[in-house]
């Protein structure tokens, strides 16, 4: 892709979630086409750790330490960038919890903390961004959300569910935008080599049993036969943001090397 053909460079991002995993490749992917990367993460150290590296190599990327389910703190810090490093075209939603278990296992605490960064945090990022988008009348916002938010899952309903939130919110923001010009689409990803994934893994051969699929609780593995890595997602996440998808909008791209099996 190249940076001609983006539009993404000399643009102002504003990644949440920057401090690991795809949160963190998308950052870099951005800060790679010459965009201004406002980096944000709950986690001050990560998200520091990722923009000092990135400038290192000459890139534009501040970190920001907040939490997107406050939004008090979201409103703050979208205010801030927009003050410091100037218009904010693109808001990539990528800060995420992994709440396992059975419902029955499930605290209430759980529950809500899952919705709170995983829905709440979508709803307050993108509605702090907008709001300086509109007058604009230009932007484009991604979330990523999860194959899980199509698919049930065992032992994952409320990810699940808040993940669903999130796709359909961010589809219908998108309807109330498109007046003005601003895209929103949604990037749902499979298993993805990330902490988050690992965290879930038995022992060494979690890879193998994501990819061949667990019969036992109806799921079924990964005809590419691979997870996807943080970069695959990254590079959807860029294109949906860049100009060359300037006519998509309130979509949903699974990329899940077809373990939905979707239509």
């Amino acid at each position: 892709m190249g940076m001609n053909r983006t539009g993404i460079g000399g643009k102002v991002a504003i990644v949440t979630g920057a401090g690991q995993g795809i949160g963190a490749a998308v950052t870099a992917a951005f800060a790679g086409l010459d965009a201004t990367v406002a980096a944000v993460d709950r986690n001050a150290d990560r998200v520091a750790a990722v923009a000092t590296k990135l400038t290192a190599k000459g890139h534009q990327v501040h970190a920001h330490c907040a939490d997107v389910a406050d939004s008090a703190a979201v409103t703050e810090v979208v205010d801030r960038v927009e003050r410091e490093l100037g218009p904010v075209d693109i808001l990539a939603n990528i800060a995420g919890v992994l709440q396992v278990g059975t419902v029955q296992e499930l605290t209430d605490e759980e529950w809500h903390r899952t919705f709170a960064v995983n829905a709440t945090g979508v709803f307050a990022m993108s509605r702090a961004v907008s709001r300086h988008m509109i007058p604009r009348r230009r932007g484009a916002i991604v979330t990523v959300s999860s194959n899980a938010a199509g698919v049930p899952r065992h032992g994952m309903a409320a990810y699940a569910a808040s993940k669903a939130a999130a796709t359909l919110f961010t589809k219908s923001l998108g309807l109330e935008l498109a007046e003005y010009g601003i895209r929103c689409n949604v990037v749902a990803p499979g298993s993805t080599d990330t902490d988050m994934q690992r965290g879930m893994w038995a022992d060494e051969r979690g890879a193998d049993r994501v990819i061949a699929g667990s019969p036992e609780v109806f799921r079924v593995g990964i005809p590419l036969r691979r997870l996807a890595t943080p970069e695959d997602i990254a590079d959807a996440v860029v294109f949906l943001a860049s100009d060359q998808a300037r006519h998509i909008t309130m979509h949903d791209l699974y990329v899940d090397g077809g373990a939905t099996l979707r239509a």
